[in-house]
């Protein structure tokens, strides 16, 4: 080797043992039996995927998350009746927070889980009618027992003793503090396409509002004009007695529309199990009571939508 300074030296770092018996391994296994060589090929890839395999694959992905959400977290419903007005109108739709009420034990504290609490406004199955069944209609598609959804807000919870005094509401001896209005419903008027008495309530300044609760009940003028001694409707739920005790594991329900809701005053408790969970907010409201401009599907949704309501809260 010369010694001239120019020259390059490029030394090979050294091997270790395990270095030289991994190559030793490599090459055994590329010569292959009786020391032939073998050609080692890459795995085969597939068929390449169509666009339309992975829109397909896409989709089915996308279908069993949102069954898997519906199922467990959220669920949309929609308000087709005017109990809770004016809270939730008519023609609202809803999502409603199906993880919150999760039965079992709550033993991570970070998840957003709690018991259901009086004032919660929440979404259940229809129990039935076993106190006056002649108000469930046979065959009624839109109001079938442990099949129809209700939303009512919760009034009386497992061992509460309620009694009714009119317009008030008498928990464990204690008034229920409601903020209560008086309210009527828009007559229809024939002369109009529209459906007036969809229409959320009118409120009136007489007898003024009574009360400062977090939320807000409606009766009619007649309702709040009335002696609480004289003006106790007679429920069978109360017959032959003063005060009714909620049984355990369920609930007592009522509409914020007070003259104007089938809730447990007409058909008892609620079971827990039929409970589905709480309202949150309004993700669309439709105004069921204006005219068809004759094109629902366009014009009709930007006429008639309600987009102040959108993303309102329910509470």
């Amino acid at each position: 080797m010369s010694n001239d300074s120019r020259s390059t030296i490029i030394e090979k770092s050294p091997q270790t043992p395990a270095d030289r018996a991994a190559r030793s391994a490599g090459e055994a296994s590329a010569r292959g039996v009786g020391g032939a060589k073998v050609e080692i090929k890459p795995p085969y890839p597939g068929p390449p995927r169509s666009v339309w395999r992975e829109y397909f694959e896409s989709l089915v992905v996308t279908a069993i998350m949102a069954l898997f959400g519906m199922t467990f977290v959220v669920q949309a419903v929609k308000v087709p009746t005017g109990s809770m007005q004016n809270t939730i109108t008519i023609g609202d739709h809803l999502l409603v927070n199906k993880f919150i009420f999760a039965p079992g034990a709550q033993s991570l504290p970070f998840l957003p889980q709690r018991e259901i609490r009086r004032g919660d406004i929440v979404v259940f199955k229809y129990p039935g009618n076993p106190i006056e069944p002649w108000r469930d209609t046979p065959n009624d598609p839109g109001n079938k027992q442990y099949v129809t959804n209700y939303v009512k807000r919760v009034i009386g919870l497992p061992g509460d003793r309620i009694e009714l005094r009119g317009t008030s509401i008498i928990i464990n001896g204690e008034p229920l503090n409601e903020r209560v209005i008086t309210a009527i419903n828009h007559p229809n008027d024939p002369s109009t396409e529209g459906n007036e008495e969809l229409a959320p309530l009118m409120v009136e300044a007489d007898p003024p509002p009574q009360g400062e609760g977090t939320y807000t009940v409606a009766y009619s003028p007649s309702s709040r004009l009335g002696d609480d001694d004289h003006n106790l409707p007679i429920y069978k739920l109360f017959e032959g007695q003063k005060t009714i005790v909620v049984p355990p594991d369920s609930y007592f329900m009522m509409g914020d529309n007070r003259d104007n809701s089938l809730d447990s005053r007409y058909w008892g408790f609620v079971p827990r199990d039929l409970i589905i969970g709480r309202a949150l907010f309004v993700y669309w409201s439709y105004d069921e009571s204006a005219p068809s401009g004759g094109f629902p599907y366009i014009q009709d949704f930007f006429r008639n939508t309600r987009w102040s309501r959108t993303g309102a809260m329910i509470k």
